[in-house]
């Protein structure tokens, strides 16, 4: 259990974190409503533009289509009623939104500014060793959970690629069977053919199974050691919990840099992946 010192050493950080992920957010928003107020405008005199070419370039001697006009003065309705609101919301009196008239620049600014007391004061309240050693090893749980999650997704996009190769290689062969003269199975197996070559190059380029395979590796392995620490068992079988601490991060921070450097090669073409290893 943590002591009173301890725990509001903790508090502190816990803070100095809320604060920098909420000014990042209010920046995602800020930018996401300075983006709409300036570009629902334009995005209204583009769409009256393009009813204009419209109408120029194919009626320019007869009445444009019902349902032409009705599309472009609905779009064109919205556009209008989205700007009137943003700026009701923007400069209205007080303000509705978070904020209203605040620069971007400044909100990144307290970003820097919020970010740089954190980094303060995570040096001045830096807890012990051993106690960060043993929130790494609170941590973990997490990183192995991530990692089966991102091994569980590449392993079904491997599967559904595989079994839309099986698929489409079947049906090439059955649509040239059952169609003589070729078409209209000349554009079936042109879809086909097609298919079968995307799905296999993507195949090999992104390597989904080796994906699967390494992280669900990493995975395993990352268990293992948690599972020994927990236990006290070999190689944490040391009576000192700071020793079997010590070695604990240090193997998993290893393991977590094999699993990059094998993400990165995967990433690169054969022969680069030659020249690697």
């Amino acid at each position: 259990m943590l002591g009173p010192q301890n725990a509001s050493t903790t508090d502190a950080l816990i803070r100095y974190r809320e604060d920098v992920a909420d000014l990042q957010q209010r920046i995602r928003n800020r930018t996401l409503q300075v983006f709409g107020i300036y570009g629902t405008p334009v995005a209204v005199l583009l769409v009256a533009l393009a009813w204009s070419g419209v109408k120029i370039l194919f009626w320019l001697h007869g009445d444009t289509p019902s349902v032409i006009n009705g599309t472009f003065a609905g779009v064109l309705a919205f556009l209008v009623l989205a700007t009137l609101a943003q700026f009701f919301l923007e400069f209205s009196e007080g303000g509705i939104w978070e904020d209203s008239g605040t620069p971007l620049k400044k909100l990144k600014l307290d970003l820097e500014l919020a970010e740089e007391r954190r980094i303060l004061e995570a040096r001045r309240l830096t807890p012990p060793t051993l106690e960060r050693q043993a929130s790494y090893k609170e941590r973990i749980p997490v990183e192995i959970a991530r990692l089966r999650k991102e091994s569980r997704h590449y392993r079904r996009v491997h599967l559904f690629m595989q079994w839309m190769l099986f698929f489409c290689s079947a049906g090439v062969s059955g649509v040239t069977a059952w169609y003589d003269p070729p078409q209209p199975g000349k554009g079936a197996l042109i879809a086909l053919g097609f298919t079968v070559s995307v799905v296999t190059a993507a195949t090999g380029y992104f390597k989904p199974r080796e994906r699967a395979f390494n992280l669900q590796q990493t995975a395993d392995s990352m268990e293992q050691h948690a599972t020994a620490l927990e236990l006290g068992i070999a190689p944490y079988a040391e009576v000192e919990e700071r020793v079997n601490l010590e070695v604990f991060a240090t193997t998993v921070e290893r393991m977590r840099a094999e699993q990059r450097l094998r993400e990165q090669q995967l990433d690169q073409p054969q022969q680069g992946r030659q020249e690697v290893v």
